[in-house]
């Protein structure tokens, strides 16, 4: 009995060594490598047969058809330029020492993560400002487990914020990797006595293997105590006045002011033909307004952009449009919408030819009246 557990010993062996990869190694040994878009990698796979057999390793995957791979005695070195989304997935060193063959997969993942963040507002005010948002841009992937975003005092979380709601949307696609910003938006605490100077918008991406963060300011800052009126939302609403200005000094520049949320909105005014919308926003420079939908697809319209200010003009050559138009605030990504049902139609072709035919019954009524008087009259 156990001389033939001895013979079948070394059969159990080779079955273990195909299972489990045997001597393959790979650098990185991990599982799961992640490169960042438009980046590089390499990924290296190497086999050591024992006696003098000559070991044969090769890399099989997407990229062997273009040439990234490069072999040679007991080596396999896949390289991986300029990544794209397409990249991402398995790849499979295969080696061989004679009749043994051994087997070990690597997962490639793709990510992005720039250094663009947002913040919403730019500035907060002491004792007003309650709501903030923080938007990271041209991310993937958006998970919550492989994306977080988080308000910091200091080095640490913001205690006592209340999570408003996170929303993830496509970005305006440049090429063919598609792209996300993920928004996050809070409900903020009383900041205590004193007043904290700054907090911080933190964005993590957490892969295998892999942290990354970054960071962005928000200055918090004190109103003065005044007589004026509060600053409203509206598009003309003055700047606040900070704790480094004096009543007497002059404020700010016109539109510069951003201590609450920066937010678009649209207006109407009649216009030659039809109508004209306008969207805008009371903000800082740097800010931009774009429209982004219009019922029968925006190229049906005639539009300006510039800056803060977008102009849209609405001809009523039908009794149409009617539906949402949309308009959006960069960077920052705030929405507006205004569902127009149109109130002024142009005279239609029925319409043209309504006096035509008004005249045309009239005398027929005539014609008509005056046959049934000739019938009807009596005969003397």
């Amino acid at each position: 009995m156990d001389q033939s557990l001895c013979l079948l010993l070394p059969f159990f062996l080779g079955l273990l060594h195909r299972g489990l990869g045997g001597p393959l190694e790979v650098e990185p040994p991990d599982p799961v490598v992640a490169v960042s878009l438009g980046g590089s990698r390499q990924l290296t796979c190497r086999l050591a047969c024992a006696g003098h057999r000559a070991p044969s390793v090769q890399w099989r995957g997407l990229d062997t058809s273009l040439g990234a791979v490069r072999s040679d005695a007991g080596r396999s070195v896949l390289t991986v330029h300029n990544a794209s989304l397409s990249a991402a997935g398995p790849r499979v060193c295969v080696g061989s020492c004679g009749d043994l063959t051994f087997q070990r997969t690597v997962q490639l993942l793709v990510f992005a993560f720039p250094a663009q963040l947002t913040v919403s507002p730019v500035a907060l005010v002491a004792k007003q400002d309650r709501e903030v948002a923080c938007t990271a841009h041209n991310v993937t992937p958006v998970s919550p487990e492989a994306l977080s975003l988080s308000l910091l005092l200091g080095d640490r979380e913001l205690e006592g914020v209340q999570a408003l709601g996170r929303d993830v949307e496509e970005e305006p696609q440049q090429g063919e990797d598609l792209l996300f910003r993920v928004t996050e938006r809070w409900l903020l605490p009383p900041l205590g006595t004193p007043t904290p100077p700054t907090l911080h918008c933190q964005a993590t991406m957490k892969l295998p293997g892999l942290e990354l963060s970054h960071h962005q300011p928000i200055p918090v800052l004190h109103r003065l105590t005044s007589q004026e009126p509060p600053v409203t939302t509206s598009p003309k609403a003055t700047p606040e006045l900070s704790s480094t200005q004096s009543p007497g000094s002059p404020g700010p520049p016109p539109g510069n002011s951003s201590t609450r949320p920066c937010r678009p909105e649209i207006h109407q005014s009649p216009a030659p033909g039809g109508l004209e919308l306008l969207c805008e926003a009371a903000c800082g420079p740097g800010m931009s307004a774009s429209w982004t939908q219009a019922p029968g697809g925006l190229e049906a319209y005639e539009r300006q952009e510039a800056g803060a200010l977008a102009r849209l003009s609405v001809l009523w050559a039908r009794c149409n449009p009617e539906g949402w138009f949309q308009c959006r605030l960069d960077p920052g990504g705030q929405m507006a919408s205004l569902y127009l049902v149109p109130e002024i139609c142009p005279p239609t072709t029925s319409a043209a030819l309504w006096p035509g035919s008004l005249v045309l019954g009239l005398l027929f009524l005539a014609f008509l009246t005056h046959r049934l008087w000739r019938r009807c009259r009596p005969a003397g």
